[in-house]
């Protein structure tokens, strides 16, 4: 579906005006269709718990802060985890600023979560010491970890070799997405049972992840909505933005 085009000055000083009662009675039709696309993704959500799920066969081990880590150890003593494919690739100097956009969401997101029994981490494929800076200049807390040397970010669909993006096409988001870059960004999400076994239960990508972009949902509630001519072209590094700027002209100009 193409980005909807954001309503020019023009639109916005002679949009209609009704009366408060003309207001209500449209404010009751449109209610009814939120009501609507609330329970259809209740109904999503119940499906997505409900997909079978597939063994993780492979002893994938990540470079943390710490030392070297497995998979397991990643649930830190829960049962799910949420792993966030964050856009780093070997020798970048920052990551992508869409997955930064994002990460500003975790942490005040995680306290909470996290006391539900689901644990979260980032997974990059650049060498921990590459991002590590970065991480503390964006001041994240939640954990990071590096999976370079290992297949991880290839088995999960958001790393690519030379000859992939060679293609033209790298299968990314279930080969539905004609994307051509080495490296991309997901979600996956992985159960624990008891005996420590895990499982792949979800993965996500492009689009997919919007869901837990909670700047993007305040912006949906306002006359301009995101205002943007392509997706998230005014996304910043949060510490990028000038002081003095309203997210309008002033990132227009850049």
């Amino acid at each position: 579906m193409p980005i909807p085009t954001p309503p020019t000055r023009e639109e916005l000083e002679t949009h209609p005006v009704v009366s408060r009662e003309e207001w209500l009675t449209s404010r009751k039709e449109l209610l009814a269709e939120e009501k609507l696309a609330l329970r259809q993704l209740d109904a999503i959500s119940a499906k997505r718990r409900a997909l079978p799920w597939a063994r993780v066969q492979e002893e994938y081990t990540f470079e943390a802060e710490g030392g070297r880590v497995s998979l397991g150890d990643l649930f830190r003593g829960r049962s799910q985890l949420i792993v966030y494919h964050f856009m780093f690739g070997p020798g970048w100097k920052e990551g992508c600023d869409g997955c930064s956009f994002l990460s500003d969401h975790v942490d005040g997101a995680r306290q909470h979560f996290e006391h539900n029994d689901v644990a979260f981490a980032a997974i990059s494929r650049a060498p921990l010491a590459e991002f590590l800076p970065f991480k503390k200049r964006m001041g994240w807390h939640f954990p990071w970890l590096s999976s370079n040397g290992s297949s991880f970010n290839f088995d999960f669909g958001v790393s690519f070799t030379p000859d992939q993006v060679a293609s033209g096409n790298v299968g990314y988001n279930f080969g539905t997405t004609p994307y051509a870059h080495d490296e991309l960004h997901g979600l996956s999400v992985f159960f624990k049972r008891g005996d420590g076994s895990i499982y792949h239960t979800y993965s996500t990508y492009a689009r997919g992840v919007e869901f837990l972009v909670g700047t993007l949902q305040f912006l949906d509630l306002v006359p301009k909505g995101r205002n943007e001519s392509r997706t998230m072209n005014w996304i910043r590094f949060h510490d990028r933005y000038d002081a003095d700027c309203c997210g309008t002209k002033c990132c227009e100009s850049r």
